[in-house]
């Protein structure tokens, strides 16, 4: 029997279930190359960024092509700070939703509330969608900033003028200027998590816009897919697994009986990389350097050891999410906000792609291996047996 359009239907062996391997897209935004480990962001290795470059320099790169001048870098800054502020319909809207629900569920809500109020909402024109990506970057942080104080019954806090995006981010969270650490490692965290390729959430915001729908139900869309365990929401499981194990000394028990249990380490392996995420080794010594000037070192040690013992038990090598989640816990990020975080350094890439994707756009329709049953004949209702 013919598929759809004529074309014979493919044998099941040609199936490649979750789409693994298949190249959907071209793309000149990022590139994850899984048999090197590496990872470029419009042709610079992850390597050449993080630590050189800031995370409104990563989403000037992402979103216009190219690093910024001194000037250009002034004008984008002010941009963000510009945009940065909630809407007065915006912000009572989150404030009327149940603080207690998910936070991506609420971040999920509060952006598409944010499209029924930007100017721009429905004009798919290149400057537009360039304005509508600024401001998604700059108030999603401000959004998840408000999620978190709500959540603690306290009043969110406007950001303060003048202040980077990762530092203003920690102010509006937790109430003060963060030290330069602090910032500084957030700014690496956002650079290091703003693009990834053609990921899970990523696929799904240019499938969304391969529709012609809008730019904020792409990244509504988005954001509802980094939502799931299988994607986003690991680094909160590494980090609900680092308090599990407790102390140093626990990890070989906790391995010997997650083994048992034929039970998943979270923050290990990888869909694409065959090795170690390139991400990875910058986030483990940004998280030791904190750990050094922490209270609570044991954090950073349980997870060097639980490194250690995964690899030697099941040759698995730690992805983002692992050293993420005790770097996050170390400058005062809630563990429940951790996946927001995640979606907050991503606004930049996923906006890049909705961007690319409507300047070149193909409606995204894969076909399907049909394998249930044909030529059934239909039976009236009153000739239809109980199944046994």
């Amino acid at each position: 029997m013919s598929a759809p359009g004529g074309s014979a239907s493919s044998p099941a062996s040609q199936v490649r279930k979750g789409l693994e391997g298949v190249i959907a897209s071209a793309t000149s935004v990022g590139d994850v190359d899984g048999a090197h480990c590496r990872l470029i962001y419009r042709g610079y290795s992850i390597d050449e960024l993080v630590g050189k470059t800031s995370f409104e320099e990563v989403s000037h790169l992402l979103l216009e092509g190219a690093l910024p001048t001194r000037a250009q870098l002034g004008a984008w800054t002010k941009q963000l700070d510009a945009a940065r502020p909630l809407e007065p319909q915006a912000l009572s809207c989150l404030q009327a939703l149940p603080a207690s629900a998910d936070p991506m569920a609420l971040l999920r809500t509060a952006v598409s509330v944010l499209g029924l109020y930007d100017p721009d909402a429905e004009d798919m024109a290149l400057e537009a969608m360039k304005r509508k990506a600024v401001r998604s970057i700059a108030k999603t942080a401000t959004i998840v900033a408000a999620i978190g104080r709500l959540r603690q019954r306290q009043q969110p806090i406007a950001p303060k003028t003048g202040l980077p995006h990762a530092a203003n981010f920690l102010y509006m969270l937790l109430g003060q200027e963060p030290p330069a650490e602090h910032a500084q490692a957030l700014d690496a965290y956002f650079v290091l998590l703003a693009e990834h390729g053609l990921n899970a959430s990523t696929f799904t915001a240019r499938t969304v816009t391969g529709t012609q729908s809008d730019y904020f139900s792409a990244i509504t869309a988005a954001i509802g897919t980094l939502k799931g365990p299988l994607h986003g929401a690991a680094n909160r499981k590494a980090m609900d697994m680092l308090l599990e194990i407790g102390r140093p000394e626990q990890v070989e028990p906790y391995v010997q009986k997650t083994l048992a249990d034929h039970k998943r380490f979270m923050g290990f392996g990888h869909r694409v990389y065959k090795g170690e995420d390139p991400r990875a080794k910058h986030l483990k010594a940004i998280a030791k350097r904190l750990s050094e000037h922490s209270k609570e070192p044991q954090w950073f040690a349980i997870s060097e050891r639980l490194q250690e013992a995964v690899q030697k038990a099941k040759g698995l090598s730690i992805n983002v999410d692992f050293y993420s989640a005790s770097l996050l816990h170390y400058i005062g990020i809630p563990t429940e906000l951790f996946t927001t975080m995640f979606a907050c350094a991503r606004m930049p890439g996923w906006s890049a792609h909705v961007i690319e994707q409507a300047l070149d756009n193909r409606l995204i329709r894969p076909l399907a291996e049909y394998i249930g049953p044909r030529d059934l004949r239909f039976v009236p209702l009153d000739q239809r047996l109980q199944p046994l």
